[in-house]
């Protein structure tokens, strides 16, 4: 059974509310139809009534089994007003939150915060920033974790191979957090660990058993340099924050996944020659490579799949497919 099949029969047992921030969008429209026609989710779409339903209408969609909501009439609209206001107290004057709240992507992303819908899609109009950021503002982290970062899963060979990329999308880098003092608060190690934790939490998500490799241009101290500490400290502390997960660091990427390599530059790795779950020291390398993966190598990619926060936010990229959108909701209600 692939992945999806699975996520969709989970989900049909215990349907979820997902929100869509575009909901005159055809691939959002196209997506809202084939949930809800087999049932596998509850689809609130965000927008003005009848425009939703002229684009459906024009496109050929039935979304009859789906939920029209639009800022400028919602019932509750000076309820979340207030919420919204309490939860930016002192960074937000209301007309602000009131204006705010009329961009469907902070509006979604309250009708989550204030547990009318369970999770939310957004991002086939809007940039990444413009969905990550309502999504820091209202959902907020969840308890213990100090990052929002994202995962991308990759699957080959009819979703036999399946590997989990992260971050790729959100972190440009990972420096010290400091206080007033300058005293380190949240070392740059730290918000890397933390990063291959929850990467390998979402790996499992998909059926993968992670084996985690942190990486870089060093194995084992063969190099100097750039992010060769970095991923080195990260994975030490990821030990220790997680003692059973299978982590070895700092890995290239060939004595990463190759059992060749792997037998001659480090043979005593729990990881090396078998890694399935790959953690980039900062987004460049991230990037690239998950794109060099799906174009080159002929994976799929899934994601981003955002980490770290209070509530299942996804991003889609501007240039997804419906299908995206489809595998995306899927994947963003399996994890709430």
């Amino acid at each position: 059974m692939s992945i999806f099949s699975d996520l969709k029969e989970k989900l049909q047992a215990n349907p979820k509310t997902i929100v869509f921030t575009e909901g005159t969008d055809e691939r959002i429209l196209s997506s809202a139809e084939k949930l809800t026609t087999e049932k596998s989710l509850n689809v609130i779409l965000v927008g003005n009534g009848p425009e939703v339903a002229k684009a459906a209408a024009d496109g050929g969609f039935n979304i009859d089994g789906c939920e029209i909501i639009d800022p400028e009439t919602y019932h509750d609209f000076d309820a979340m007003a207030d919420k919204m206001y309490e939860l930016r107290r002192g960074k937000m004057e209301m007309k602000k939150v009131r204006d705010a709240l009329k961009q469907s992507n902070y509006f979604g992303t309250m009708l989550v915060q204030m547990g009318k819908a369970d999770c939310l899609l957004g991002g086939a109009t809007y940039s990444t920033a413009d969905t990550v950021r309502p999504a820091l503002q209202l959902i907020k982290t969840k308890p213990g974790a100090h990052l929002v970062s994202s995962c991308f899963i990759m699957l080959r060979n009819e979703e036999k191979e399946r590997l989990a990329f992260g971050d790729c999308a959100i972190n440009i880098d990972y420096k010290d957090r400091l206080d007033k003092d300058g005293n380190v608060v949240l070392s740059a190690a730290q918000q890397l660990a933390e990063v291959a934790i929850e990467t390998a939490n979402t790996a499992k998500v998909f059926g993968i058993d992670p084996k985690v490799a942190v990486l870089s241009f060093s194995t084992k101290g063969s190099g100097k340099g750039g992010t060769v500490a970095l991923s080195r400290e990260a994975t030490e502390i990821a030990k220790e924050m997680a003692p059973d997960l299978a982590i070895d660091g700092e890995l290239q990427f060939d004595a990463a996944v190759s059992p060749v390599v792997a037998k001659t530059k480090c043979k005593d790795s729990p990881v090396a020659g078998q890694a399935n779950t790959f953690i980039f020291p900062q987004i460049e390398s991230g990037n690239i490579g998950y794109k060099i993966a799906a174009r080159l190598g002929g994976f799929e990619a899934i994601g981003p799949v955002m980490q770290g926060l209070n509530a299942p936010i996804n991003d889609l990229s501007r240039g997804c497919t419906a299908d995206e959108v489809y595998k995306m909701a899927l994947v963003t209600a399996s994890m709430s």
